[in-house]
C-alpha cells in the first residue's frame, strides 16, 4: 500500500484529503507544518508528499528545499496542493523540486489524476 504524509495547517484540509486518500487505497500520515512533516519523513519517508504552501513554523516551499537537499535516495513525490494559483508560485514550486500543483479546493477526481501523472496511483 503506498504512503501518503498530508502538510497543512488546515485540520479541515487533512480530514478532506485523508478520506479521498483512503478511498484510492493509500495509508494516511498527517503533519500540521513543514518542521512536523520533516520528522516523520526522516523517521519514515513516504511515496508521496501532499504539501500546503502557507503555513507556520516552516513552510511548504522551506519544507521542499530542504526535503530535496536532505539526500535521501528514496525522495518521495511532492504534490503542492495551495490556494497560490498564480504562474510565479507555480513556477517556484517545480523549480524546487514539487512534481506537481494542485489547487484548493480540490475533489477525489483532480487530486487522483494528479497523483496518477505522478506515478503513485
Amino acid at each position: 500500500m503506498k504512503r501518503c504524509l498530508i502538510v497543512d495547517d488546515s485540520k479541515v484540509i487533512r480530514k478532506v484529503a485523508r478520506h479521498i486518500l483512503e478511498t484510492l487505497q493509500f495509508q494516511v500520515e498527517e503533519a500540521g507544518d513543514g518542521r512536523e512533516a520533516m520528522s516523520r519523513c526522516e523517521e519514515d519517508m513516504p511515496d508521496v508528499v501532499l504539501l500546503d504552501w502557507n503555513m507556520p513554523v516552516m513552510s511548504g516551499m522551506e519544507f521542499l528545499q530542504l526535503l530535496r537537499q536532505s539526500g535521501h535516495a528514496d525522495q518521495p513525490k511532492v504534490v503542492f496542493c495551495t490556494t497560490e494559483n498564480d504562474m510565479a508560485h507555480i513556477r517556484a514550486a517545480l523549480d524546487a523540486g514539487a512534481d506537481e500543483y494542485v489547487m484548493k479546493p480540490f475533489d477525489r477526481e483532480t487530486l487522483q489524476v494528479k497523483l496518477q501523472l505522478v506515478g503513485v496511483a
